[in-house]
């Protein structure tokens, strides 16, 4: 298997920086592209800003408890962990590994991916 490798951008300071709604998912910019975070049990999850099916907000979702989060147009529901389609629709959420280091939180976008395209 082939290791990703990953360029970190730092994208707060802190957690307090990054405005939390109730539901738990902030939306964050990168680039100009927006992207959702959130945090689920002990873990940091960044995932696209809309839903590949038809385009919902996902930042207007919510978590599963089994860390999907549900698309609030159709209840398509996707792993923040890995992107798989847990509704069996097969389609595919794209998602970037993010955490909270002790000077910032980070999102991680691979090296060699080309950037454009994230919502």
């Amino acid at each position: 298997m082939i290791e990703k490798k990953y360029e970190w951008h730092k994208i707060a300071e802190s957690e307090k920086e990054i405005s939390w709604p109730e539901n738990g998912i902030a939306v964050v910019e990168l680039h100009g592209k927006k992207l959702c975070l959130t945090k689920w049990k002990e873990g940091w999850y960044s995932f696209a800003y809309s839903c590949p099916h038809a385009g919902g907000l996902l930042a207007l979702g919510d978590i599963d408890a089994g860390g999907n989060i549900i698309c609030p147009v159709h209840g398509y529901r996707f792993s923040i962990q890995n992107g798989r389609n847990c509704s069996g629709e097969g389609f595919y959420l794209r998602h970037w590994p993010a955490e909270k280091r002790a000077d910032g939180i980070y999102l991680g976008i691979e090296k060699d991916a080309f950037f454009t395209g994230l919502q």
